[in-house]
């Protein structure tokens, strides 16, 4: 019996040379600490990376200002999530209060739209908190109680 080719795209398969591929969904990802899958983030955001331009002024270039590459920056990331009786992420916070700089890698995985298979990953080296924000109180309203933890890092890549 011959086997059906899968369509282009499918799961686990690459679209044909030339295809289209269809865009990663946003709404699916988990954040790993030091390798341990961490709490439900309902939000990741500030992922970035910018590279500084030096501007100068060649001699007998006239009027031309040129550019070369300077220092590289990345932004803060910055995660919301639902508050839990998990206490890690306090803890890593408090030992920042208390002056002992806790580094950690930290890895975003961005899953493909069903949630079973990973198909990008950011590697953040040597990351520590820098601001944490509770949730909001309101006897009014029913929604979940959101935290927010701001993240700065040393380096990113992609994997």
């Amino acid at each position: 019996m011959a086997e059906t080719p899968a369509a282009p795209g499918a799961a686990g398969t690459a679209p044909a040379p030339g295809a289209p591929a269809d865009p990663y969904r946003a709404y699916n990802f988990r954040l790993i600490i030091q390798e341990r899958t961490e709490g439900y983030f309902t939000e990741c955001s500030g992922l970035g990376i910018k590279v500084h331009p030096i501007r100068y002024r060649e001699g007998g270039a006239g009027p031309s200002v040129r550019a070369i590459p300077g220092p590289v920056t990345y932004s803060d990331v910055v995660l919301r999530f639902g508050l839990t009786d998990s206490t890690e992420l306090w803890e890593w916070l408090m030992s920042l209060v208390q002056g002992r700089v806790v580094r950690k890698n930290v890895s975003i995985a961005l899953l493909d739209s069903d949630g079973s298979r990973e198909v990008v990953r950011w590697n953040l080296f040597d990351a520590w908190p820098s601001e944490w924000r509770g949730a909001p109180l309101d006897a009014l309203q029913r929604e979940v109680a959101i935290e927010t933890l701001t993240l700065v890092f040393e380096r990113l890549e992609r994997a």
